[in-house]
């Protein structure tokens, strides 16, 4: 039983180094691209090849050295001969004088008994004909190699294209579950992005509003009531944003955070600013980055329409064409380059990359001059209903 145990764990680790050797043959082998396939097919044919020819050429040096092989000696002789043979004999034991004493019965039967016993004792065949016949061949156990590399290269390609599927299937799938972590960490990256400039826009604009109501109370308390309740609605607005998910926020919630804010601005710049928010009610649950909507808003006011003196007009467009949301935030301020700006220019640019990581090159963002005057951004991603 110690022995018959011995036996199949040597037969199992033979096999287990076996598997070892061939799963790592076939993942070579299905790595390697076509070309390179088809150049060792072609390499390994012409080392079979000459290995073959080289063996053969050893085999014919030994037999030319060996001493050759001695002919065999075959004596035949016909039966029509034999037939000759004992009629000759018969006649001359017929005519032997040594025997005329002898009946002529007694003679044939005399002469039957000797071709018998010639034909007991092969002495007919030591009177026929002398036959030498080729020395056999010696014959020398040989291998094909070319059989066994033929066979090696079909193994070969049943590998590469059995297994190949299996194996890309594979590989598709492990590059499939990177691309989505990668597209998770981007995302994220997106978020936390969105965060910094919730952090870093807000605090600047409720500095800005409260002490707008501080002066306002000493000067003009109704005025200031009414800020302080617009105030308020804006960070109603605001702060659910701050706290849920990017991807559950939509158009309809954007344009209400914007409208307060347009709202607290109109109360700072009075008959300055007007606006004009063209949403209609189907658009809202359409889904939409947060805060993007808010940046280009932003960057009008300040660049354009505040440092005007007489102020303008902005207005904000949503449709939809061609499959995609389209928005607009177009405003008749300084235009490009004109207004003083101790800003740092990073915001257009943070809503530029937003797109990109958010929408793989499915989005756009445009940057045009509004005739007479102004600047007029458009912003187009794929049409979706926020989830809810």
């Amino acid at each position: 039983m110690a022995d018959i145990q011995n036996i199949k764990n040597q037969l199992k680790s033979v096999f287990e180094e076996f598997k070892v050797i061939f799963d790592r043959l076939a993942v070579w082998v299905i790595q390697l691209s076509w070309g390179k396939f088809i150049f060792l097919v072609i390499f390994l044919l012409v080392l079979g090849g000459a290995l073959g020819d080289g063996l053969k050429l050893l085999v014919d040096i030994e037999d030319r050295a060996s001493p050759p092989p001695q002919p065999h000696i075959v004596l035949k002789i016909s039966e029509e001969k034999k037939e000759q043979i004992r009629g000759e004999i018969k006649e001359k034991v017929l005519k032997l004088e040594e025997l005329s004493d002898v009946s002529e019965q007694k003679k044939l039967r005399l002469a039957n008994d000797l071709t018998d016993v010639l034909d007991v004792f092969n002495l007919f065949d030591e009177m026929g004909d002398v036959v030498v016949a080729p020395a056999p061949k010696v014959s020398h156990a040989h291998i094909e190699v070319n059989d066994i590399v033929a066979v090696f290269v079909l193994m070969l390609l049943g590998i590469k294209v059995l297994m190949g599927g299996k194996k890309r299937a594979e590989a598709l799938a492990r590059e499939s579950q990177k691309e989505a972590e990668r597209e998770s960490l981007l995302r994220q990256v997106a978020e936390a992005k969105i965060q910094m400039m919730q952090a870093q826009i807000e605090p600047h604009f409720l500095f800005n509003t409260l002490a707008s109501v501080e002066y306002l109370i000493e000067t003009d308390p109704p005025r200031a009531a009414a800020m302080q309740s617009s105030l308020i609605k804006y960070l109603r607005q605001v702060l659910p944003q701050i706290r849920e998910h990017a991807a559950s926020n939509n158009l309809g919630r954007e344009a209400d955070m914007v409208t307060a804010y347009l709202v607290l601005l109109k109360m700072r710049m009075e008959e300055r600013l007007d606006f004009k928010i063209n949403i209609s009610e189907g658009l809202r649950s359409a889904a939409f980055p947060p805060m993007i909507l808010q940046t280009l808003v932003e960057n009008a006011i300040k660049h354009g329409l505040e440092p005007k003196t007489e102020g303008g007009l902005l207005i904000v467009n949503a449709e939809v064409a061609h499959q995609k949301l389209r928005i607009t935030v177009i405003d008749n301020g300084l235009g490009f380059g004109m207004a003083k700006s101790s800003g740092t220019g990073l915001g257009l640019q943070n809503v530029r990359e937003r797109l990109a990581l958010l929408y793989k090159g499915q989005s756009q963002f445009l940057i045009t001059e509004n005739k007479p005057s102004g600047v007029c951004i458009t912003i187009e991603v794929p049409y979706t209903l926020a989830a809810v």
